[in-house]
């Protein structure tokens, strides 16, 4: 049985909602409140929420090879000292208003991969940063039927430069272990797939 929390959508007052920015993302300036565990409202708080939209996110195996589709690309916020803001990670994009997920996993997977898949199946829903961000990711893992391993893909127009990796799935286990991903959303799945990889390969091989 799952634990029942405490509170819910219910026990938040929205008193203003303003709109402070508006680019390639944007942020809004919230003051609310909210119940408190002792039962009483806080005082009302200022947050500022990044909007940077709802994502998908996929995770291309490949059952008769054992091993996974993985992407390697740039990544700005990741510049950090000597560290590399190159990561190995998911193929993901973002979900347009009036658009499915499983859509766009199969579009993104093209575009990034030139990967076909041809099932799906759920791993999670996840809330990156929810203290500051409203961005909520649904996580895939994809059967692959085809990928361009080695080449390069990505829009030009998005400023994509995506170097597509077949990696073993042992590999990339042994990578989660070495604390060897640092990305999210790669992370999570990879965790899953250490739990669920065997039974899914035989039911997908």
């Amino acid at each position: 049985m799952s634990l029942q929390l405490k509170y819910g959508a219910g026990d938040v007052r929205v008193l203003d909602d303003t709109l402070v920015w508006s680019g390639h993302y944007a942020m809004r300036r919230l003051t609310l409140q909210h119940r408190r565990f002792a039962g009483n409202w806080s005082g009302p708080i200022v947050r500022e929420i990044f909007e940077r939209g709802d994502a998908v996110a996929v995770l291309p195996y490949d059952p008769q090879s054992d091993s996974l589709v993985m992407i390697e690309q740039f990544r700005p916020g990741a510049m950090r000292g000597d560290d590399s803001p190159w990561m190995l990670e998911l193929i993901a994009g973002v979900v347009e208003s009036g658009e499915a997920d499983e859509d766009v996993v199969h579009r993104e997977a093209m575009e990034e991969a030139a990967c076909e898949l041809s099932q799906l199946e759920p791993i999670a829903t996840v809330f990156p940063s929810a203290g500051a961000c409203s961005e909520q990711v649904r996580l895939f893992c994809g059967r692959v039927s085809r990928a361009a391993i080695g080449e390069l893909h990505g829009l030009q127009e998005e400023g994509e430069d995506i170097l597509v990796h077949s990696v073993p799935r042992e590999q990339a286990l042994q990578m989660l272990r070495d604390d060897d991903i640092p990305n999210g959303h790669t992370l999570i799945a990879l965790q899953w797939l250490q739990i669920h990889g065997d039974d899914l390969r035989r039911r997908w091989c």
